[in-house]
């Protein structure tokens, strides 16, 4: 179900009043999404081994950094419609045209073509898991303090996914192509995180406007009210 079946957009004088409603509206569905899988990844962090070894403000950097990248990640294989761009846990979805009017037609062309060739892999659930903990163990974070501690874990983790990934393709050529497509993914998603974060000043400048919850505000630095959805 595309979350915009959900709204009778009010009709304005102004087509441009009119889109900005629209995205206001978006946002806020998007938010209000997004936001219970926040607790999830931060779940998901402390089951990585080693994580909870690293300083209380690296495991913070790197979660509400890496938030967004992990998220897309876990969320990529779990498009049901065809017209689905973006799907949440709870079935709802974004089409196309409804990401353009949140980001920009650029941002979805890069989109489209980083969860296209994700799920082009054909990746199993630990595989998934094993390559969001990659994406989780970013050394490079703004602000990261124990950068060989945490070069040293992704390393680990990073042998556990070629073991994984040679184990259910036994025989197959494939197994010795995959693990260097998937490190090759990482820069196209950390890139996607960095434009993502970029489009978020839009709601860091019109936070006044909207209704967040504070979780989703927290996580990504936005101003947020008293009077914010719990």
């Amino acid at each position: 179900m595309t979350i915009m079946n959900n709204v009778d957009c009010e009709v304005t004088t102004s087509q441009t009043e009119s889109l900005e409603n629209k995205k206001i509206w978006l946002w806020q569905q998007y938010a209000s999404r997004i936001t219970p899988s926040v607790q999830r990844v931060v779940e998901f962090a402390k089951r990585v081994p080693g994580f909870s070894d690293f300083s209380q403000d690296d495991q913070l950097i790197l979660i509400k950094l890496g938030f967004f990248e992990v998220w897309l990640s876990h969320v990529t294989k779990i498009a049901t419609e065809a017209d689905a761009l973006l799907t949440f846990d709870d079935g709802s979805y974004l089409t196309k045209e409804q990401l353009e009017i949140l980001y920009d037609s650029e941002f979805v062309t890069a989109f489209q073509s980083f969860t296209a060739g994700l799920k082009g892999f054909s990746l199993s659930d630990t595989e998934v898991g094993l390559f969001s903990a990659l994406v989780l163990l970013t050394s490079q974070r703004s602000g990261i303090s124990e950068h060989k501690q945490i070069s040293r874990i992704r390393e680990k983790i990073a042998e556990a996914l070629r073991v994984q990934i040679v184990r259910s393709r036994p025989g197959s050529t494939v197994s010795l192509q995959l693990m260097p497509a998937l490190e090759a993914k990482i820069p196209e998603l950390r890139g996607l995180g960095a434009r993502h974060c970029t489009h978020l000043d839009w709601l860091r400048t019109n936070w006044t406007h909207i209704r967040l919850p504070p979780l989703f505000a927290e996580i990504f630095d936005i101003p947020k009210s008293d009077d914010d959805l719990n």
